[in-house]
């Protein structure tokens, strides 16, 4: 597995503590919100609204770096449903989450950060490996670690 092999830390960012146990996995990291009603496939799991940033990547499993949340109660529905599929990503950190969006991931058991502290020139990249420990609020980006070798190479939603 050659997400494993280099395990040096090349970036270690914190903030307050958010909800959930720790995870690893591959960072999908946008400047763009995020609505898990308006901005994906939830069929299939694919962002798929053209002009997002993120268009066309799968969200299953990755770790979610976003600027902000998008939507309401509704979005913590979609986000429990995302779930209950397997369609859900391991984590979701967040520059400005609202009240709302957090229920959600609560709801959902995603764990959930925001307000990590960084650099605009240092925020991590997508296809990164990364770990993140909510309860302590900590997210390290592990140097020449990647997901593999499509890890930022975005697919086609279904049907287009």
């Amino acid at each position: 597995m050659r997400e494993r092999l280099a395990r040096r830390p090349a970036a270690v960012f914190r903030g307050a503590p958010g909800f959930g146990t720790p995870v690893e996995g591959r960072l999908l990291v946008t400047s763009d919100g995020f609505s898990p009603r308006y901005d994906l496939d939830r069929e299939h799991g694919v962002f798929s609204r053209e002009g997002h940033e993120l268009y066309g990547h799968e969200l299953r499993d990755a770790i979610l770096v976003c600027s902000r949340t998008k939507g309401g109660v509704a979005a913590g529905w979609a986000l429990h449903d995302l779930k209950a599929r397997g369609l859900a990503p391991k984590a979701m950190i967040f520059d400005v989450v609202n009240p709302v969006f957090v229920q959600g991931c609560v709801f959902a058991d995603i764990p959930i950060v925001a307000g990590l502290q960084w650099e605009p020139s240092a925020r991590p990249r997508t296809g990164q490996w990364a770990r993140l420990d909510p309860a302590v609020s900590e997210l390290i980006v592990f140097d020449g670690a990647t997901a593999g070798a499509d890890a930022s190479t975005p697919h086609p939603p279904a049907g287009r």
